[in-house]
């Protein structure tokens, strides 16, 4: 075998940057691998737009039959996103006998089981390092350099959109909206920015990530999921008083017999250093019992870094198929048949300690109704903040709960928001103080 041949599917921006790898470090990439990889076909629905490199035009096609059909591909990378018809397209190439190479983290996450399966009967890779915190290599680190480990946990900041408007609020005190906007002015956000905003994205990858370090399937509709629409600058403000930063956070839990699985905002101490990812950047965290905690810093997002992990992913297959190498690593570190079905422990079950925001009325005895609500509950208060009124009617009290479980926080605050004292639904955000 003189080379091996690549067909992409997708000449979108990851798709670009994925070409620009492949002319830039051809040289580059010869020496590592011992033989040459080049680009049999590349299909779009697109392929007048000039996208800033050189492609031979017989290399351009709309049919994604010549790349999935071609039987001169090796390699297949699918960079279109999305459920269909980057399944089916998969499926398809798969069922070719094509080893495939996706950075699409929704599809995986979703239909990942069934694509593996398929994968799996056909004796073929699918590798997706790209799918999960861009240029950072922590599916293959996970799966490969620290597969001697036992996972307890792994944390992650996990979307750049999101993790860039919450570091301009807290560096900035802005508000919500217009951060927002200026993200997308940016280019940081999309024009519809929903799933980025709405955590939706975030979750995605910490399905993954779960799966891969606890040995399970883990069924993406039973994460909860919440976004930072509601984050708001008050409490921003209040979390840096108090020794915090708020980041939407994705959090995976092996707690033995079940697993957490979790996306929403979180307050985290100034003093760890996952609290100073800030940007557009992310960052996974994991804790292993030999290894101990290890974080993973990096471009999450963007043509060069995706490019970077979905090459590395394409060197990798090559390796294997000019060593004669087959199927060397399990596609998610584990043996098929050893993968289990660990249940998500469900929110009302969690214990956390809890940061607390009510708006009442100025007057005396309100801090003891609230408080003697959350004893009756077993929700004590580690610390309170009562700053000055807050407007003509209202003022925020501040309270830091110890160690709750979520069934007691929800009970006591439905029961404390029909308080007539209260004047708006309380601010919950969940605090995580131990890491492990």
């Amino acid at each position: 075998m003189d080379s091996i041949k690549v067909g992409l599917i997708g000449f979108g921006t990851i798709g670009t940057g994925v070409v620009r790898v492949l002319q830039k470090n051809a040289a580059l990439l010869q020496q590592r691998l011992g033989k040459s990889l080049q680009l049999a076909k590349i299909a779009d629905l697109d392929i007048v737009t000039d996208r800033g490199v050189t492609v031979a035009p017989e290399l351009l096609s709309t049919d994604v039959d010549e790349v999935i059909s071609n039987p001169d591909v090796d390699v297949v990378i699918e960079l279109i996103g999305g459920y269909e018809p980057a399944k089916s397209f998969i499926l398809r190439a798969i069922a070719n006998g094509k080893h495939v190479v996706t950075a699409n983290k929704a599809l995986m996450a979703v239909h990942g089981q069934e694509i593996l399966a398929a994968a799996d009967a056909q004796g073929v890779e699918v590798l997706f390092e790209a799918a999960v915190a861009g240029g950072v290599p922590v599916i293959t680190a996970i799966k490969e350099n620290l597969c001697a480990n036992d996972f307890s946990r792994v944390l992650g900041i996990l979307n750049g959109t999101c993790n860039y408007i919450l570091t301009r609020m807290t560096e900035d005190g802005s508000d919500f909206a217009s951060v927002l906007k200026e993200a997308q002015d940016l280019g940081y956000a999309e024009a519809d920015p929903t799933f980025d905003i709405e955590g939706v994205d975030t979750a995605h990858k910490i399905a993954l990530l779960a799966a891969l370090c606890f040995g399970t399937r883990v069924d993406f509709n039973q994460i909860y999921t919440e976004g930072i629409t509601n984050v708001a600058a008050i409490d921003i403000q209040f979390a840096t008083q108090m020794g915090y930063k708020i980041k939407l956070l994705a959090i995976g839990k092996n707690l033995g017999e079940q697993i957490e699985v979790r996306v929403h905002p979180t307050m985290i101490p100034q003093s760890y250093q996952l609290s100073e990812v800030d940007g557009v950047f992310n960052a996974v965290r994991l804790s292993g019992d030999f290894l101990g905690p290890a974080l993973f810093y990096g471009s999450g997002a963007g043509m060069d870094a995706t490019a970077s992990a979905v090459m590395g992913d394409v060197m990798a297959i090559s390796r294997n198929i000019l060593s004669g190498a087959k199927r060397r690593t399990p596609i998610m570190g584990y043996r098929s048949e050893q993968i289990v079905d660990l249940p998500i422990r469900a929110m009302s079950d969690i214990v956390s300690h809890y940061y607390l925001r009510f708006t009442t009325i100025d007057a005396t005895g309100v801090l003891a109704q609230i408080a003697g609500i959350l004893g009756e509950y077993d929700i004590s208060i580690q610390s309170m903040i009562q700053p000055e009124r807050h407007t003509a009617d209202a003022v925020p009290i501040v309270i830091m709960t110890h160690e709750a479980r979520e069934s007691n926080i929800n009970q006591a605050l439905g029961k404390i928001d029909q308080l007539e004292i209260v004047r708006e639904p309380t601010r919950l955000i969940r605090v995580e103080n131990n890491l492990g």
